[in-house]
């Protein structure tokens, strides 16, 4: 047998090929990706996959939605267009992954594992600072299908507040799902409108005391408010 040239052992394609050949059953398959070698590639995957969507989210707040593309996104993050093809099939894929992030921002603002009054702030401060994302929630928040999709703590908001009503308020049929949507809509939308036609000149730190201040006095009134 003749004696491979230098650099032969080199590649792994034929060090497999010569090993079939002499029926060597037992050697490791050397083109299999190791588990640490997958976890890399994939942590690098989904880390390139977020920046992706968080630079994104910079262009749709800078420069409205309507300036959002492939195109733009890759010229923003100096790649190649190809790649964000790899993570985002279109726009549209693309588009969807922020109103998810945005979903994802709200849902924690919204969370009943954080205090009341932080919830009040981070939701009224968020709308204010990311008036371009809060449009496109919107639109997926008045348009026909599950509201659970928008806001995964729906049915534990709905029944917290029945179990309230029926314990603090027991002589008053109060809707708790019609209550929760006017709870919901009233923190998300209400701050952009008092912004943009009532007070346009009130800095987003005195708009968020203001909301905060009138919904403590509202939550008091229904003897919703905790002292958290």
């Amino acid at each position: 047998m003749a004696t491979p040239e230098k650099g032969f052992w080199t590649d792994q394609a034929e060090v497999i090929t010569v090993a079939r050949r002499l029926n060597l059953r037992d050697l490791p398959d050397m083109t299999a990706e190791t588990p640490r070698a997958a976890a890399r590639r994939n942590k690098g995957f989904d880390d390139t996959h977020q920046q992706m969507i968080e630079t994104a989210v910079r262009l749709i707040s800078e420069k409205g939605v309507d300036s959002l593309s492939i195109a733009a996104l890759a010229r923003a993050m100096r790649i190649n267009r190809t790649t964000v093809y790899y993570h985002f099939e279109s726009r549209e894929a693309l588009l969807e992954a922020v109103k998810q992030w945005s979903a994802e921002q709200l849902t924690t603002g919204l969370s009943p594992s954080v205090p009341q009054q932080e919830r009040m702030d981070f939701i009224t401060r968020f709308v204010l600072e990311n008036p371009e994302l809060i449009k496109l929630w919107i639109d997926d928040f008045i348009s026909t299908g599950d509201i659970r999709s928008r806001y995964p703590f729906w049915d534990e908001l709905v029944k917290g507040m029945s179990e309230t009503f029926a314990t603090r308020l027991p002589d008053e049929a109060v809707d708790a799902e019609v209550y929760c949507v006017i709870l919901l809509t009233s923190a998300i939308i209400g701050p952009r409108v008092f912004r943009n036609s009532v007070s346009p000149s009130s800095d987003i730190e005195t708009v968020v005391k203001r909301f905060r201040l009138e919904q403590q006095r509202l939550l008091k009134h229904d003897e919703l408010l905790k002292q958290n």
